[in-house]
């Protein structure tokens, strides 16, 4: 699999036409001048604070006008909730919290926090002090509502958050994929009482938590995000208590969006009185849970679908913005998606979508004036190297996108079907040292030069990583993608060698130049 950053984009699929876009001046004045946010999620390769910095000037340059943003453990909780800080590097210092907001203020960036109040609070629950808050005790990430020590819980978490944050008018309660709400003790029990279900248990925890929050920040706007709220019929919905409560913000990030299905949930939202609503788009981390390099082309699509939407939004409907998620892990234990540097041209690619209505030529342009980069929008971030890096984190994109190359190539990952090591050298024979030496001669070659190609660049990496990353984030990236595919070449030798001594050979001696 050949790695690109970006992918080779068809100009002809976002050029303006009825096929492709339809009420092109609603788009336009729904996305050229509404909130375009972009989604921060540092529970995973969280930035170095000077990089952290840098990215936010230019996500300003590419055309954002606010973020959101998921701390995690980055933030620097106090007191009861210091357990929840970074372990493995440092976490943001308050000093820096305030400086990212001075920064952002300067360029004209909303900044909204996102707490999470409900699901995925593993970074929370994983620790033994939280242990008992769990809904079900192999569910890390689902926070139990019967225990007031969890309410309150989640309560501080957002009290300190706003008191770093006091010029944010918005903020994020998450509540997205509350995994096996209503399998707890207490809720099993809860649920034998008449006309009680999973959504109305669902509901009641966040609107007692909204309300918290409203009643100590009653001018601030909060946020959650929908898929719980999906299957819910329009009676639950009016009768929930979030009506004028939150704003729901709509999630997809399929390149093949449903229009007409998300319009449909839209009314149906507007209809029970949630009019004010938000989009969610993704510009990395939503392809596959271990994906290195984004799929530009997946990327823009998914926002010319929500221009799609954006054109025949039902009657009522509120549209206050689009969040372009940027997700760095599927939850705090899964392994790192994409990096920011090599997901830049996809974002840039997708804010230029947003502004232009299409991925236009003009589109294009404004891409490669940005970022800097080669006039082929292909090539953006694909420089060699050693040119002059033209944005922040340019030549770690680049020597990743080499690296991607090298570590999918079919040589690599499929080398334990090379035609001698699966006639000559099959567990079998390493199990029981045995093997010709002529065919390890040629095994010993070939295994040298796969590592001689990639070894040298995933250490170029490392040392690009370590300057925008900390060293714990460099070692789980190498170590996830890298160790993994060649680990297996290093062992295969270790064991071609052991079978040379036991036969009381020697493993023939590389030809000169390998």
């Amino acid at each position: 699999m050949k790695a690109c950053l970006p992918e080779q984009l068809n100009p002809s699929e976002g050029k303006q036409s009825n096929k492709n876009l339809v009420h092109q001046a609603g788009m336009m004045s729904l996305f050229t001048t509404g909130k375009k946010l972009v989604h921060l999620d540092l529970k995973g390769a969280p930035p170095k604070f000077e990089f952290l910095l840098k990215l936010i000037h230019l996500f300003a340059d590419l055309g954002a006008n606010g973020l959101l943003i998921e701390y995690e453990d980055m933030f620097p909780y106090e007191g009861d909730l210091k357990i929840l800080r970074a372990a493995a590097h440092p976490h943001y210092s308050r000093e820096e919290i305030f400086t990212l907001q001075d920064t952002a203020k300067s360029r004209n960036l909303e900044v909204i926090p996102l707490v999470q109040t409900f699901g995925h609070l593993e970074f929370v629950l994983k620790h033994g002090a939280f242990r008992e808050l769990r809904e079900v005790e192999h569910c890390l990430g689902t926070l139990n509502p019967h225990k007031e020590r969890g309410v309150q819980l989640v309560l501080e978490m957002v009290r300190q958050m706003m008191e770093l944050h006091p010029g944010s008018s918005s903020l994020h309660l998450g509540a997205d994929e509350v995994y096996l709400l209503g399998q707890g003790e207490e809720s099993r029990h809860w649920l034998t009482a008449p006309n009680r279900s999973v959504h109305q248990l669902f509901l009641s925890h966040v609107t007692r938590v909204a309300k918290a929050v409203r009643e100590r920040h009653p001018d601030l706007r909060v946020i959650v995000w929908d898929d719980m709220l999906r299957g819910m019929s329009l009676g639950t919905l009016k009768e929930s208590g979030l009506v004028g409560l939150v704003h729901p913000m709509i999630w997809d990030y399929s390149p093949v969006l449903d229009v007409e299905s998300t319009v449909l949930l839209m009314g149906k939202y507007s209809s029970s009185g949630l009019t004010q609503l938000w989009a969610a788009s993704s510009f990395k981390g939503s392809t596959s849970v271990h994906t290195c390099v984004p799929h530009t082309q997946r990327h823009v699509d998914n926002h010319l679908q929500w221009l799609k939407v954006a054109a025949v939004l039902p009657a009522g409907v509120q549209l206050q913005g689009i969040a372009l998620t940027g997700w760095q892990r599927y939850d705090h234990l899964s392994v790192l998606c994409e990096l920011m540097p090599v997901a830049l041209p996809c974002l840039a690619s997708c804010l230029q979508t947003l502004i232009y209505g299409s991925f236009s030529l003009e589109a294009q342009t404004r891409v490669t004036e940005i970022l800097g980069s080669p006039s082929d929008v292909e090539d953006i971030g694909s420089l060699a190297p050693e040119n002059t890096p033209s944005f922040p984190g340019q030549k770690l994109a680049a020597l990743m996108v080499e690296l991607t190359t090298l570590l999918q190539s079919e040589d690599l990952r499929l080398f334990e079907s090379n035609m001698y090591v699966k006639g000559w050298f099959t567990p079998y024979h390493r199990q029981r040292k045995i093997a010709n030496p002529l065919i390890a001669q040629q095994i010993q070659i070939e295994v040298t030069t796969l590592l001689q190609a990639v070894e040298p660049k995933a250490e170029e990496v490392r040392r690009e990583m370590a300057l925008l990353y900390p060293q714990a984030t460099v070692d789980e990236w190498a170590e996830q993608h890298v160790s993994s595919v060649v680990a297996p070449l290093h062992s295969l030798l270790k064991d071609l060698q052991l079978a040379m001594e036991d036969m009381e050979l020697h493993a023939p001696v590389p030809p000169s130049g390998w």
